[in-house]
């Protein structure tokens, strides 16, 4: 096999220019990687993965692609992950298309080759498919598809008791009260970091409804449902992908504190002991001034604009 060919090739006028080719299999070979580095750039971006994947992944991801509360890319991430293989491929066939052309058809007259090029086929529709259920799944959760739909969803169930307890380690490294809080409306949530998708969105509809409802100031409170993974050390990071304020607060313990609290204030949760992952319903509550629950909203949490513009 000759390492380099050479082609001339006439063009305007009376000169010639020759044309330097790569060897046999260069051009295709080429394209396999682009093909594979591209599989691999976009599985590093759409990939479920919870807080607990390593640190290098999720500061990777924020530096490539953007962060968005869905999890997908931002607008710049996306030029990045379309723009980028189609200019290698561009690159590619204008500096060598006619070796590329050769190599692909050299490919296909052998069994071996043929299979190669299905294969890569398959896994190009097979990531396409992936990536477009990601998205849309990302896409549901941000219009709050996962929660009840707003023309079915039940009462508000409207309450007047005191609130309970809940004194928890917050991401400062505080000890935080509620009861301490007395004198303003307070958000009370719950979720986890391991959650990749529904937790993320269920925190960011509760900043929209209170940023739609202008009530910007009224502090939001998240307490764990993992406090085996979400310990303290751990909450500053996970608040900053949360995007919370600073006067949000971001609450774990000891798996015993954290399970005497939500018990107190009746979160139902299940764990599975094989992953770690959670069960759990969407569930939120507004404490009003006085330290007593106002509401509580199970799914469409979005409807916390209206209690925030009636407190």
């Amino acid at each position: 096999m000759e390492s380099r060919v050479t082609h001339t090739v006439p063009v305007a006028g009376d000169g010639r220019v020759r044309e330097t080719f790569p060897g046999r299999g260069a051009a295709a070979v080429t394209l396999a990687l682009i093909v594979a580095i591209t599989i691999g750039w976009w599985a590093l971006a759409l990939y479920p993965v919870g807080m607990e994947a390593p640190t290098w992944v999720l500061r990777t991801r924020a530096a490539c692609f953007g962060a968005t509360d869905s999890g997908l890319p931002s607008a710049g991430g996306w030029v990045l992950l379309v723009g980028e293989p189609l200019g290698m491929v561009g690159v590619l066939v204008a500096v060598w298309g006619r070796a590329l052309r050769d190599d692909l058809s050299w490919l296909a007259r052998r069994w071996w080759g043929q299979g190669a090029m299905a294969a890569g086929a398959l896994a190009v529709m097979a990531g396409s498919v992936a990536a477009a259920e990601r998205v849309t799944g990302a896409l549901s959760l941000m219009r709050g598809d996962v929660f009840a739909p707003r023309a079915a969803a039940a009462p508000i169930a409207r309450l007047d008791v005191a609130a309970p307890a809940l004194v928890l380690i917050d991401q400062r490294g505080d000890r935080f009260d509620l009861a301490s809080w007395r004198g303003r409306p307070v958000i009370v949530t719950f979720a986890f970091a391991h959650c990749a998708d529904i937790c993320p969105t269920l925190v960011h509809q509760l900043r929209e409804a209170r940023s739609h409802a202008t009530r910007d100031t009224v502090p939001i409170v998240v307490v764990t449902l993992d406090p085996w993974r979400d310990v303290p050390a751990r909450l500053p990071h996970i608040a900053q992908q949360w995007a919370l304020s600073a006067s949000d607060r971001l609450l774990s313990g000891s798996v015993d504190e954290v399970s005497a609290a939500l018990d107190a204030w009746g979160v139902g949760r299940s764990r599975d002991g094989a992953t770690g992952d959670i069960n759990h319903a969407a569930v939120a509550f507004l404490v009003n001034a006085d330290g007593r629950l106002a509401a509580r909203l199970d799914g469409d949490l979005d409807r916390m604009r209206e209690l925030l513009r009636a407190s």
